[in-house]
């Protein structure tokens, strides 16, 4: 993420873990989704490039708990977020 970072990205990055609320998702991979759709929600509103930067690495840290979700879909939305997270923190 440069200093000018992408809040599209951040955006996407948030409505993917947000999509995943929506689905039948095992009862701990939703703990640490709902997690990391707060943290990325959060992230959304940060104006310095750095903390932002922090709290996406929050996210794809919270991301790395998830091993499978139990719906096909879900687990799409969760591969999207873990590309996206490490595609900002770069």
């Amino acid at each position: 993420m440069s200093d000018a970072f992408d809040r599209e990205a951040l955006e996407e990055l948030h409505d993917h873990l947000a999509a995943t609320a929506e689905r039948p998702v095992e009862r701990t991979a939703s703990r640490w989704l709902g997690e990391a759709e707060a943290v990325a929600a959060d992230a959304r509103h940060i104006d310095d490039p750095a903390v932002a930067r922090e709290r996406v690495a929050e996210v794809a840290e919270l991301l790395a708990n998830v091993e499978g979700t139990g719906d096909a879909a879900a687990d799409e939305h969760v591969r999207a977020a873990e590309r996206l997270a490490s595609e900002l923190v770069e």
